[in-house]
């Protein structure tokens, strides 16, 4: 039952990614909000995937912030990267600039404001970056980092990519740890039932040293780690 599960699952979640983000492609010339919602189609249908066919359960302990601010993000697997749009209300996401060339998927990311990051970029780079998250929230978007880089196995509790603090630095935007326990569920070509949950921390004010809000990132976003 649980292979058949599987195969529903992935079936099921490439088909109508393939459909949806051709349809808000579709749509993007003639209404923004008509392609925005069609990404946030694609968020909801991951989440009818997971609960339907593969008999998952989705928790939230918090909730997002009614104003923009820096999200925090664990990352242990591709599903919360998909969910964002499904968790926050039209959320510019930090991306690796290397997805951005995926067909259909790069070119939808960047019309959604995705915002791409180049690891190895000049100081000029940079400072488009961090123009283009100042206007995203100063629209009233918010912001979403994955602060250590890459996708991190759970019950691992790795350090910081160094350019986290920056960002929060040059932001002055308050951040919102959030924690969340994908992995054992997600990661995985044989995905398993379960419960995944995101738990949102308490606000960190801006303007904080680089040692005391690294630390206290760190601790908040593996709260779900045994």
């Amino acid at each position: 039952m649980r292979l058949l599960r599987n195969l529903a699952f992935y079936f099921a979640f490439y088909l109508g990614s393939l459909l949806i983000t051709s349809a808000s492609l579709a749509v993007l010339p003639f209404s923004v909000e008509a392609f925005r919602r069609q990404v946030r189609n694609w968020s909801q249908w991951q989440r009818w995937c997971l609960t339907h066919l593969l008999g998952c359960e989705i928790v939230l302990e918090g909730a997002p912030l009614a104003e923009p601010v820096l999200y925090a993000m664990k990352h242990e697997s591709f599903f919360e990267a998909i969910d964002t749009p499904a968790l926050f209300n039209c959320p510019s996401v930090f991306a690796k600039q290397e997805l951005f060339s995926i067909p259909l998927w790069g070119r939808a990311a960047a019309a959604f404001g995705l915002v791409p990051v180049e690891r190895n970029a000049g100081a000029r780079a940079l400072m488009t970056m961090i123009r283009s998250a100042k206007a995203l929230a100063a629209d009233g978007r918010p912001l979403v980092i994955f602060p250590e880089g890459t996708r991190v196995p759970h019950g691992e509790k790795r350090e910081l990519q160094s350019g986290f603090a920056g960002l929060y630095k040059m932001l002055g935007l308050p951040v919102v740890p959030v924690a969340v326990d994908s992995g054992p569920v997600y990661h995985r070509l044989y995905k398993q039932p379960g419960r995944i949950t995101y738990r949102f921390a308490e606000p960190i004010p801006p303007g904080l040293p680089r040692a005391e809000v690294e630390t206290r990132v760190r601790e908040a976003i593996n709260t779900l780690n045994p």
